[in-house]
């Protein structure tokens, strides 16, 4: 009990509007952008966090994520202080002792399914028994799959599990070389509009939020320039709210896709309405939980509830966002 009061002081004071000492000096933050985060090519294409920090004397450096694992692996080898991933992966990185927080949600999106080629006999879950999928560990079109399964009475067994990065997994499926693949977008949107690919399963629910993470030494040594970040993200995503089509653009040219694939992807498929983590957060994970034991993912006997409200951060940007609303 006495140890609960404690962090629940700590987050507290992290939370606090007003800051108790200055952050340590930054030479340089280092932090990711990803197509899979509209909000993060905006921040990155207009350089906001630049003209922010240049004042205090701290560089920016943009390091490229093509995936969750990506972000997750970046995050745990001190190659960045703030990545972005999809929140069942963070949670996955949590448990096996990735010391992460996650103190805003940069989108809630639809941004993975089960996809097959234009001309596969394969119509629904149930018909990959026996087939070749393609995924990508450690993100969440990966556990995406291994949620899907059970829904038409499989396992992982039943499939062939091809491990592929994100835009191979793409190439295999649209060359023949596997049956179906757990797509991810961009590239699932322009696989679907210029390959023809059919989605057979989708779940929003299966698609875990959009989750910006930070190593809890730099959260504790720099929270100030974590809040800087963060009003940084939500200038990005209220300037996406407002001028979608330029943001569609943007996310084109970042790609590499169409500009009718960026607006399937920004306009369709991502929804900006909530950054705040909360109880719906929370709970998404904890429903989302069991299949990481399930699979032997994570140890026997972890406590998921317990990991899940140590890596959601629902107050240290409270009092930020309910400002900047």
């Amino acid at each position: 009990m006495q140890r609960r009061h404690l962090l629940q002081a700590g987050a507290a004071a992290l939370a606090a509007p007003v800051l108790a000492r200055a952050d340590e000096p930054l030479k340089e933050l280092r932090l990711d952008w990803a197509t899979y985060s509209p909000s993060s090519l905006v921040l990155k294409r207009f350089g906001w966090l630049e003209e922010d920090l240049r004042k205090d004397g701290t560089a920016v450096k943009w390091v490229f994520s093509a995936g969750s694992n990506r972000a997750l692996e970046y995050l745990a080898a001190n190659s960045v202080d703030i990545g972005s991933s999809a929140g069942l992966a963070a949670l996955l990185a949590r448990a096996n002792g990735s010391p992460i927080r996650a103190p805003y949600i940069f989108s809630r999106p639809e941004w993975t399914a089960l996809v097959v080629r234009k001309d596969s006999p394969i119509r629904s879950v149930k018909d990959l028994k026996g087939k070749k999928v393609a995924a990508t560990k450690g993100t969440d079109p990966y556990l995406f799959l291994l949620r899907a399964l059970p829904t038409a009475g499989l396992k992982r067994s039943d499939i062939e599990h091809v491990a592929l990065q994100h835009a191979d997994g793409r190439t295999a499926l649209e060359q023949g070389r596997v049956d179906a693949w757990a797509g991810l977008d961009p590239l699932m949107a322009a696989s679907e509009l210029d390959a023809g690919s059919r989605l057979i399963y989708r779940n929003v629910a299966f698609n875990t939020y959009g989750f910006l993470n930070v190593r809890e030494d730099f959260l504790t040594k720099q929270p100030e320039t974590v809040r800087r970040v963060i009003a940084g993200y939500e200038r990005a995503r209220k300037w996406i709210l407002a001028n979608t089509v330029e943001a569609a653009k943007i996310l084109s040219e970042e790609a590499k896709v169409s500009l009718q694939v960026a607006l399937l992807q920004i306009k369709l498929r991502t929804d900006l309405s909530n950054p705040q983590p909360s109880s719906e957060h929370v709970q998404a994970l904890q429903a989302a939980a069991p299949i990481l034991l399930e699979e032997g993912l994570v140890k026997p006997g972890t406590n998921l509830n317990k990991v899940v409200t140590d890596l959601v951060d629902t107050r240290f940007a409270l009092s930020l966002l309910q400002r900047a609303a």
